[in-house]
């Protein structure tokens, strides 16, 4: 069993005071034939500098020889397989967050391994179609033998698999998406969704007093879920909400933002619910079109949170688009943690094409709690002991988010529910608000908070 690190609350109120991270949009469910892809590397890491390296973050530095117990030395021991599912379709991409939790375990490999163990993960993704993702499930435990998943970030997967993992008894670490990531018994997430996050975006624009909120986001499964949360919390605000969809990709932006801003009006807030490509389209039109500042405000929900970004809007977005990031911000944030997964990022993660951002932070923390797990184990490595391994996390420091990260016996997780708020400011993520508990308004958060305190 794992023997958790607890947060003492002195440090939690220095992490608050230091910085202020889907969660994941949807985008188009396009049909296509299935598509798999092992996220696995070599034991020892893919980078082809080889070794360990110093990478700086912020004024900090830290070496990727950290990631492991035995710097250096290069894992030998038998493999310990896991595996994820993830959507990989036009408009949506969620590969990004096992391709980085590889890179974290490659360097885990490079430096020690578990227990002397190579760590591999095997990666398929599927284009939003049922029988590809309950196949992909049943590939994953009967032919690849996997002993536990960790990575998965999927539209539909929850909803497939979930009544499969139950019956295997297997307790599944991810990034989720759909309903029953978050209102299952064995699915807990490092991240709050697009419901949630969402929340934490309308939920900061409310804050701001404005007189009307217009919502959209992705025209894919899942969308009346996900806009509950953000119109129960404006609800309660008494502010007029619209709920709108948008079919990915994008193909006409201006006219979608001059919908957004006309609905919203001089004194409304817009907030998006999109992978990051797409909201940039989005907000690119709007300031080709100059209506940028036509409105009160602009948010997002968590996939905005890079610099990939920050970056391609420029200053003229400074300090008006406003991010809810369900992770602590990389730029404004300098600790041994954040140093690190930038450090991976640099030395391993050649194949993560989003960089520093939410979907990679994501990926870094999904491995080192499988890590955190696997580590602390007694005896040998089985589907069961490491099932139950990750499902007795309690209490543990991502050294990434507001909270300890609990997976919890419970009827439903959502373990990430509290959060940050960023903004771009000349071609980085700036933070804008602290560490903000998700509303309870939400009766989903409500529910979680009846189970879980």
């Amino acid at each position: 069993m794992s023997t958790d690190r607890l947060v003492p609350r002195a440090r939690l109120r220095m992490a608050v005071a230091v910085v202020v991270s889907l969660a994941a949009l949807v985008a188009l469910a396009a049909c296509g034939s299935s598509s798999s892809s092992s996220t696995s590397a070599p034991p020892g890491g893919s980078s082809s500098s080889g070794g360990s390296s110093s990478s700086s973050g912020g004024s900090g530095s830290v070496s990727t020889s950290s990631c492991g117990p035995k710097p250096g030395v290069k894992a030998s021991g038998s493999p310990i397989v896991l595996g994820a599912i993830n959507t990989k379709q036009p408009g949506t991409d969620f590969t990004d967050q096992p391709n980085m939790e590889q890179a974290y375990f490659d360097c885990v490999n490079a430096n020690g391994g578990v227990n002397g163990h190579v760590v591999k993960l095997i990666g398929l993704t599927d284009q939003t179609q049922p029988a590809q993702i309950a196949a992909a499930a049943h590939q994953l435990i009967q032919t690849d033998h996997v002993l536990g998943l960790s990575g998965n970030s999927d539209i539909l997967e929850c909803t497939i698999d979930h009544a499969y993992w139950e019956k295997l008894g297997a307790y599944v670490i991810g990034a989720g998406i759909a309903p029953e990531c978050y209102s299952t018994p064995n699915i807990a997430d490092v991240n709050m969704g697009p419901r949630f996050s969402s929340d934490g975006a309308v939920q900061y624009g409310l804050a701001q007093k404005p007189s009307k909120m217009v919502f959209v986001q992705s025209n894919v499964p899942g969308t009346g879920y996900i806009a509950a949360g953000p119109t129960a919390l404006a609800k309660a605000a008494h502010v007029p909400i619209t709920a709108l969809t948008e079919n990915v990709p994008i193909n006409d932006a201006n006219s979608v933002a001059l919908d957004l801003v006309n609905k919203a009006g001089s004194n409304g807030w817009v907030v998006l619910n999109f992978t990051p490509p797409e909201a940039l389209v989005i907000l690119q039109a709007a300031q080709k079109l100059g209506l940028e500042d036509r409105v009160k405000g602009w948010g997002c929900s968590t996939p905005c949170d890079t610099d990939f970004l920050a970056t391609a809007l420029g200053p003229k977005w400074n300090h008006k688009l406003f991010v809810n990031a369900e992770l602590a911000p990389p730029d404004a944030t300098n600790t041994p943690t954040m140093n690190l997964y930038k450090a991976v990022l640099k030395q391993y993660g050649h194949k993560v094409s989003g960089g520093i951002g939410s979907f990679s932070q994501m990926g870094f923390l999904q491995g080192e709690i499988a890590v955190h797990a696997l580590q602390n184990m007694k005896g040998a490595y089985t589907f069961k002991s490491v099932n139950d391994a990750f499902h007795s996390i309690k209490g543990f420091d991502t050294g990434m988010l507001c909270q300890p990260w609990t997976f919890g016996t419970y009827p439903l997780h959502i373990a990430n529910n509290t959060d940050y708020t960023v903004t771009p400011e000349n071609g980085k993520m700036v933070l804008a608000q602290g560490c903000t508990p998700i509303s309870s308004v939400d009766p989903q958060i409500a529910a979680y908070h009846k189970v879980a305190g």
